[in-house]
């Protein structure tokens, strides 16, 4: 379909005086005026023809863009008054430190800000009362501040993930922060059991006349002396052993024990008559 010339549309209110007065997005729409001389129109930029170009050798270098330099463009500074880096061996100082230091108990094994999943998934099971119950209160209270610094690890390494969104490892270390929790449930169980055990022995002490529980370390068990008498045989003379002959009963044959309770029955038939 051919296209019409603009010639036939009629127009309204489309008089351009002057270039100034295009509006801009009608601008590559209308044809340029035959009044306007050509040496005012730029093809190539859109700056006002009043402002002379300053000739800047320069301008469209952009290190954005990685235009770079041209072939005959000059700096004030040459390559050689570049500063060269300082190696980071040099101006970095390395702190002395213990590697037997307690606060590396804060961190795991190979003493790196995390875990893999597969370290924290080496565990074991939990401590369970009955194997606690043969312990002695240090190794209770050594194994209670083993699982504190462990949680403290597991909470620390929890954070770091959260902070830079790893999305790993965060079943493992719920797994072994779970099973910490019941081994330190089993110890205050222990302890508990031990408490009442204690309040119980005191109570008992109190009503014992061998115990003094104000008494000085090592004193508070005083044992009584008991004196053991040994009684003598009483003389033959005072004390007469009497012999008890036992009685002989014979068994009653069936027939007369019958014939006893008939006639007990037939006697009290008669008084009830009476």
């Amino acid at each position: 379909m051919a296209t019409a010339p603009l010639s036939r549309f009629p127009k309204r209110n489309c008089a351009i005086s002057t270039p100034d007065s295009v509006l801009f997005f009608l601008a590559p729409a209308l044809p340029a005026s035959r009044s306007t001389p050509r040496s005012s129109i730029s093809r190539f930029s859109t700056s006002s023809s009043q402002w002379a170009r300053d000739n800047n050798k320069n301008r469209g270098v952009s290190a954005v863009r990685a235009t770079g330099l041209r072939k005959r463009q000059t700096l004030h500074v040459t390559v050689d008054d570049l500063p060269i880096p300082i190696p980071k061996e040099k101006f970095t100082t390395k702190i002395p430190v213990d590697e037997d230091h307690a606060l590396w108990g804060f961190f795991n094994k190979e003493k790196r800000l995390l875990a893999t999943p597969e370290e924290d998934a080496a565990h074991g099971r939990a401590w369970t009362v009955q194997e606690l119950r043969q312990k002695s209160w240090e190794d209770l209270h050594s194994l209670w501040w083993v699982c504190v610094k462990d949680r403290n690890r597991l909470a620390t390494e929890q954070i770091i993930r959260d902070t830079r969104k790893l999305g790993y490892g965060a079943y493992e270390s719920d797994t072994r922060d779970q099973t910490i929790r019941a081994t330190q449930r089993a110890i205050r169980h222990t302890l508990t059991e031990r408490w009442y055990t204690w309040e119980e022995a005191r109570k008992a002490a109190r009503s014992d006349p061998e115990i003094d529980l104000n008494a000085a370390v090592g004193e508070a068990y005083v044992p009584m002396d008991y004196d053991l008498e040994i009684e003598s045989d009483p003389p033959e003379a005072e004390v007469e052993a009497e012999t008890v002959e036992p009685e002989i009963v014979e068994e009653q044959p069936e027939s007369e024990r019958s014939e006893n309770r008939s006639r007990k029955e037939r006697r009290a038939a008669r008084e009830v008559v009476a």
